[in-house]
């Protein structure tokens, strides 16, 4: 672990690379677009294109990032063809399969308690006169 990141994940103790590796996982799959990715991957390749289009607003450069990422940290496979111009396809690991269910399982609940989320962020927002956001 670079210096870098040992600033970052609060010490540069060797213990505490391990616990640093876990919490930056959790940050990466909790990610804003993440889990969007992961779930579309996980039904078999997907190409660039696709993922934007799956993937709503998703800019191509957060995009790029977020699948160069979970790619580093093994979740997906990135497969170029050799064909002019190149096809390059992503696919979720075993790894990443395995999160398939409890990704799943996460936005479902979101959007099942969608509004009444909603509704407490306005009234706790009006209790402590927060502006609506």
């Amino acid at each position: 672990m670079g210096e870098a990141e040992a600033d970052r994940c609060g010490s540069g103790a060797a213990e505490r690379a391990g616990a640093c590796t876990v919490r930056e996982a959790l940050d990466r799959v909790g990610g804003k677009w993440a889990i969007g990715i992961l779930i579309a991957a996980s039904a078999g390749p997907v190409r660039f294109t696709e993922l934007e289009r799956r993937v709503k607003g998703i800019s191509r450069r957060m995009l790029t990032l977020t699948l160069r990422n979970l790619e580093r940290d093994g979740l997906l496979h990135r497969y170029v063809h050799p064909t002019v111009p190149p096809k390059v396809e992503y696919t979720a690991t075993p790894m990443a399969g395995e999160l398939y269910e409890s990704l799943v399982a996460l936005t479902s609940w979101a959007e099942r308690h969608r509004e009444a989320i909603s509704a407490a962020r306005a009234e706790y927002d009006s209790r402590h006169g927060h502006p609506s956001a």
